[in-house]
């Protein structure tokens, strides 16, 4: 069966092809082609990775997105990186929605009403389920009636209790959707897994707080597989700190700058999640790999930035554990979260009292998967690869199996 996974944002799409035999294997597999674009207002570029040995990366004349898209997609079947014969041997394609409101919790496969729903809560994550559903377009244009399914990111988080997803509102902000939803949700399931996996360890026996950490961070408290908490809410905003996002803030600022500088609400949306976070404290960047740059010049801001953004995640790797009342692994994932040797070891110094020791030489090198705790740690501390298209990709499977 070939799998093909789209994951489709506001300024990048990525797409995975992905071949799956009779059985699912119990590790992720490398997928046969992978392909990102990335594109602002004057360029677009695409980067091919196939399993045949090639890589490359080419600039694309057209910035229209949906073209610039297509021409990706295109790729599978036509032009050096083909490994495909034509856009039919495709036989389902899978998207990652960001957002599926209170009644799309489960991958299923993409109906007229399916659309409709993912449309209709569009407004609480427009950079990015406008996006997936102009994906789901695409492919109909492209190849017609092949199945496509969609995964959803706050799928995994509908098994936390009220009292978690309810906001201390209106009790009515429940009946018109306003609730904590939570996102990552995909691959914070696939680690949690993978953490029981790599330990050994039966999963119904471990309180897990995952840390995604990325451009975009958050926390997920997972007891026996289950998400009973996480730092996102309503939207992608709420939580920690982020590469360009503000996180948790105090409302009271922003009916602050409304009535005394006339700050609009489209005003506050770009600044919140575009003009925050690492970028807006360091003036530097919203990358973290550039943040350390900075400080090893002696930018205070960076420092500033660097210091908020440990201080943040320690609060809510402790937030996480209170939930869970007590957790026996801690897993770090996601670009920063795998690659960032530095946070780790700034997070972990300051949760001893949780038990968390961290192997100062296990920790400095990123090999994949691995445990970077000391043999003595009441809890373990996993590095574990993200791994959303993988994890889309086996739903793809499992739905079709189903149905």
């Amino acid at each position: 069966m070939n799998v093909l996974v789209l994951n489709s944002g506001s300024s990048s799409h990525k797409s995975a092809l992905y071949l799956i035999g009779d059985s699912l294997p119990s590790e992720a597999p490398q997928p046969e082609w992978k392909a990102q674009i990335e594109w602002s207002a004057s360029s677009a570029k695409l980067q091919i990775t196939s399993s045949r040995g090639s890589s490359r990366e080419e600039s694309v004349s057209s910035t229209d997105r949906r073209s610039a898209m297509e021409y990706m997609l295109r790729t599978l079947w036509d032009g050096p990186d083909a490994i495909l014969q034509n856009a039919a041997s495709i036989d389902v394609v899978g998207h990652r929605i960001v957002h599926g409101g209170q009644k799309l919790v489960e991958p299923t496969i993409v109906t007229p009403e399916v659309k409709r729903v993912i449309a209709s809560v569009a407004a609480f994550a427009p950079l990015h389920n406008r996006a997936e559903l102009e994906g789901i377009g695409i492919i109909e244009g492209l190849i017609g009636k092949v199945q496509q399914v969609a995964v959803f990111d706050t799928g995994f988080h509908r098994t936390m209790p009220e009292t978690a997803y309810t906001y201390p509102g209106p009790y009515e902000w429940l009946d018109q959707g306003i609730r904590r939803y939570g996102f990552h949700g995909i691959n914070h399931e696939y680690c949690s897994a993978r953490a029981a996996q790599l330990l050994n360890r039966d999963l119904g026996s471990l309180k897990i707080v995952s840390c995604h950490l990325g451009n975009g961070c958050s926390l997920a408290a997972i007891a026996a597989g289950r998400s009973v908490d996480t730092t996102m809410g309503f939207t992608p905003l709420d939580g920690l700190m982020m590469g360009t996002r503000s996180g948790s803030v105090d409302p009271g600022i922003l009916t602050y700058l409304m009535r005394e500088q006339s700050v609009t609400g489209a005003e506050l949306d770009e600044t919140l999640n575009r003009k925050c976070g690492l970028l807006g404290i360091s003036g530097v960047s919203g990358d973290m790999r550039e943040i350390l740059a900075a400080i090893q010049q002696r930018n205070q801001r960076a420092k500033l930035a660097f210091d908020m953004f440990v201080h943040r995640l320690r609060q809510g790797i402790a937030a996480m554990a209170a939930s869970l009342q007590g957790v026996n692994v801690l897993l770090f994932t996601a670009g920063v979260g795998e690659h960032s040797p530095e946070i780790r070891k700034a997070a972990c110094e300051g949760l001893t009292f949780l038990g968390i020791q961290l192997d100062a030489k296990k920790n400095a090198v990123s090999s994949g998967d691995q445990e970077i705790s000391t043999s003595d740690s009441d809890v373990k501390v996993l590095v574990i690869r993200a791994q959303e298209d993988w994890a889309m990709a086996k739903a793809c499977a499992l739905v079709l199996a189903r149905a």
